[in-house]
């Protein structure tokens, strides 16, 4: 398993909160109840709501050393104050046409294009992933109780209280998380502005 850049995340024992916070910490509190014998244990990305496959053989240390970031490679000939990456783009002429024809040549602009892209579209990323955070979630805690679907469904119109009347009888520690993603994606969609990523 690669090491994880995930701020936070969540584990359950079956429908029942097992640890929650920083990845490390979580990792260790599933490594002993891996050890007690616990089953079902499924650990999610806080961010993106997709599950995380930690490594836990070996010992705590040797766990908690396999999470930490690993040190760049060395890189090669280039420009490494700006820490670039070569990679190939593919563009129509008319669009190389373009690119070289403006100040500072093609890398320049579209390294200009691509941070202007980051600063106006960022709210409105922010609020799609965390969306898709409480969609990946609930298809993987949720899927087979009574009112899933229903609760989807009022989820992305963003019908706060009759979502909530759905999950009600849900498992609490499920239904706890599942209501703290829902309310930060409802919260982003708020500030992003509209179109897709702004759906609930």
């Amino acid at each position: 398993m690669q090491a994880h850049r995930a701020a936070t995340c969540t584990a359950f024992a079956g429908d029942r909160l097992l640890a929650s916070g920083p990845c490390a910490e979580v990792a260790l509190a599933l490594k002993r109840a891996q050890e007690a014998g616990v089953g079902h244990l499924l650990a999610f990305d806080d961010g993106s709501g997709r599950t995380i496959e930690f490594d836990l053989r070996g010992s705590e240390a040797e766990i908690l050393a396999r999470l930490q970031p690993q040190p760049p490679a060395p890189r090669g000939p280039g420009r490494p104050r700006l820490g670039v990456t070569a990679r190939e783009v593919t563009l129509l002429p008319r669009h190389w046409d373009w690119l070289t024809a403006q100040p500072g040549g093609a890398s320049a602009v579209l390294r200009r294009l691509v941070e202007h892209a980051i600063r106006e579209g960022g709210a409105a990323q922010r609020a799609r992933e965390s969306a898709e955070a409480v969609d990946r979630f609930m298809l993987a805690m949720t899927g087979d109780l009574p009112g899933h679907e229903e609760a989807s469904r009022a989820f992305w119109r963003g019908e706060r209280l009759r979502f909530g009347q759905l999950i009600e009888r849900w498992p609490a520690d499920v239904r706890e998380h599942l209501g703290r993603l829902a309310a930060i994606a409802w919260d982003e969609a708020g500030t992003a502005k509209p179109g897709r990523g702004a759906a609930v």
